[in-house]
């Protein structure tokens, strides 16, 4: 996932939501009470961790019981010291007191998404530490030897990230599972599995089966946190083998080999850690108290769905026909992302009512918008719609596929579309050539490209030249 160009907008739950989400999470929740617990007589380790003496009664507390209760005790301790909620007061007494931070739970919502983060960051660097249990042998004086252990805790976070990365953009992707499991295989898969490759070689194979091991003990430790939901990997899959199971090259009860959700908070966290490591992560909401050059700017790159949903939430905050005048005004230009500012005005309008009719009828002698303003009066069937002249027409025509181009490349929607015009309009390019629009010839060339016959192609390709001549390109 590169950081070059913006993920897909994601759709936020509410913040005061997602802090009753995060205080009802195992760990945080689990965290907050030993910090409330913690007093004068609390006593911690040289690294802050709560002494084996103290682990009993701190399980006890959280209603933890079993082989892993100090475990889980432990755990919690670590983060709410990690995210400020207890502090040391005396380093060599090893004595500690509830932390300045521990009132943000009780605060705002936005405060107390900001302890979750500070927990969150504390779990997935947990998550990253590989299990230490049976390392006997890799002690030497008392010290783990990590060059035995054939860990590169870097590359380890890095790769974590990376799946993270990729579950978060298939969670947003308009083409995504959305609110659906991701199947553990295929995740993994993503990391692993070159997109151009066909069939998986059996050294990929081993790889995606190694890394579905690590990330099923990896969600387990992150699901209490809230980041995510997880199903995991089916443990007799593991019975009587010592070898790790094959990821599965189908669909046939998939579910047994890990199912992980991203939960609405966890798509909270993961894009304020993108943006924090620079990445360009919008969220649907964003422009809805910016102008309508920043709207139309900002969801040039969105997909349908995301647009419209921006687009609506923007609308709800402005009067139809001022709403209408001021889309119109940020639609004209003749610069690279001109064409797909008057595709999403256009789309935008279409959710206007009849109220905006005045601001369309202000510019049908616009040159770059009496085109959709025809087409938005005529929708809607209003009366003394002037004919648009063919040159109009034939503008209109090389904007769209100029939007269409900018905002999904060569796709097969467009090249439908292609086929289309050349079939209904048998001189298109004989006309189109000259049409006065700083795209003409880059859509004539797109259209060389995409159109199928080879004849109509190369009638495609000489409009473009003699565009490009035309205009001394």
């Amino acid at each position: 996932m590169s950081d070059s160009s913006p993920l897909p907008p994601v759709r936020l739950h509410p913040e005061a939501e997602l802090a009753r989400a995060a205080l009802s999470t195992p760990l945080l929740s689990r965290a907050a009470r030993l910090a409330r617990w913690a007093g004068p007589d609390t006593r911690v380790d040289a690294g802050g961790g709560l002494v084996d003496e103290q682990l009993p009664a701190a399980a006890g507390l959280l209603g933890l019981s079993g082989d892993d209760a100090a475990a889980h005790a432990a755990e919690a301790w670590r983060v709410a010291l990690d995210a400020g909620l207890v502090e040391i007061t005396d380093e060599e007494a090893g004595t500690v007191t509830a932390g300045a931070d521990l009132e943000l739970l009780t605060g705002s919502p936005h405060e107390v998404l900001t302890v979750w983060l500070a927990a969150l960051e504390t779990v997935l660097a947990d998550a990253s530490v590989p299990d230490l249990d049976g390392l006997v042998d890799a002690m030497d004086e008392g010290e783990v030897d990590f060059s035995s252990l054939d860990w590169d805790p870097e590359a380890e976070a890095e790769f974590l990230d990376g799946v993270l990365g990729n579950l978060y953009l298939l969670t947003v992707s308009e083409d995504g599972p959305g609110d659906g499991p991701v199947p553990l295989p295929a995740l993994a898969a993503s990391m692993l599995v070159p997109d151009d490759m066909g069939r998986p070689s059996d050294d990929v194979l081993e790889q995606v089966s190694d890394a579905m091991m690590r990330l099923d003990d990896q969600f387990r430790i992150l699901a209490p946190v809230g980041l995510v939901e997880y199903q995991p990997v089916d443990e007799a899959l593991m019975a009587d083998t010592d070898e790790e199971p094959a990821a599965p090259l189908d669909d046939t009860d998939v579910s047994r080999y890990g199912l992980v959700r991203l939960t609405p908070l966890g798509a909270y966290g993961l894009r304020a850690r993108l943006l924090e490591a620079g990445f360009e992560a919008p969220a649907v909401g964003e422009l809805a108290d910016k102008g309508a050059d920043a709207l139309l700017d900002g969801t040039a790159r969105f997909g349908p769905s995301a647009a419209q949903a921006e687009t609506e939430q923007w609308l709800t905050r402005r009067q139809p026909l001022a709403a209408a005048r001021e889309l119109l005004s940020a639609a004209r230009g003749a610069d690279a992302g001109a064409p797909l500012r008057r595709l999403r005005c256009q789309q935008a309008l279409s959710l206007v009512g009849q109220e905006a009719e005045p601001a369309l009828r202000e510019v049908l002698d616009d040159p770059e918008l009496g085109g959709l303003a025809r087409v938005w009066l005529s929708e809607r069937s209003a009366a003394d719609v002037p004919a648009p002249s063919q040159g109009l027409v034939f503008w209109l025509t090389i904007d769209t596929l100029a939007a269409q181009l900018r905002a999904e490349g060569n796709s097969e929607e467009l090249q439908a579309l292609v086929e289309g015009l050349a079939e209904q309009h048998s001189g298109f390019f004989a006309a189109a050539w000259r049409v006065e629009h700083p795209d003409t010839a880059e859509v004539l060339e797109a259209m060389g490209r995409l159109h199928p016959d080879k004849k109509v192609a190369k009638e495609a390709r000489k409009a473009a030249f003699k565009a490009r001549s035309q205009h001394g390109g």
